[in-house]
């Protein structure tokens, strides 16, 4: 069974381009073993992030997640069971937010900047399916 994982959350501390790449390079080589793909978005200290994968594989990653110190304010937005991945073709892709084109992000949010925090998960989940159409997506394909 496939479920699908959607959270935000907030840096512990200020992210360097470091940081991220170090995140991207743990998720990358531990998720392709464990048959979890996703993507990962962040700007300033705001991280978004999609699992997809066995119930047991996503759960084990966000439980890690929840207890990682670079983590702060983690709040689940979505998880549901699904019939097909959305994000099949990442390992964990990328977006960094702050290069998103404003007008997008008011398609779904109130102000020009995105704020999980404050809109739904399923309106989160477009962002990020238009960010793919896009081409917003950087990153390693699987």
């Amino acid at each position: 069974m496939l479920v699908r994982l959607l959270y935000a959350s907030r840096a512990a501390a200020s992210l360097t381009t470091e940081n991220v790449d170090s995140i991207l390079e743990e998720s990358r080589s531990h998720n392709v073993p464990h048959g979890i793909t996703g993507m990962l978005c962040f700007s300033n200290d705001l991280f978004i992030q999609v699992l997809e994968g066995s119930r047991k594989n996503v759960s084990d990653v966000y439980s890690r997640i929840v207890k990682d110190k670079r983590h702060s304010d983690i709040q689940l937005l979505i998880f549901e069971e699904i019939a097909e991945r959305r994000f099949g073709n990442w390992t964990m892709g990328q977006v960094n937010l702050a290069r998103v084109n404003p007008s997008l992000l008011l398609k779904y949010s109130e102000t020009a900047v995105i704020n999980p925090f404050a809109c739904s998960g399923r309106a989160t989940l477009a962002l990020l399916d238009e960010l793919i159409a896009n081409g917003a997506v950087i990153g390693r394909p699987s």
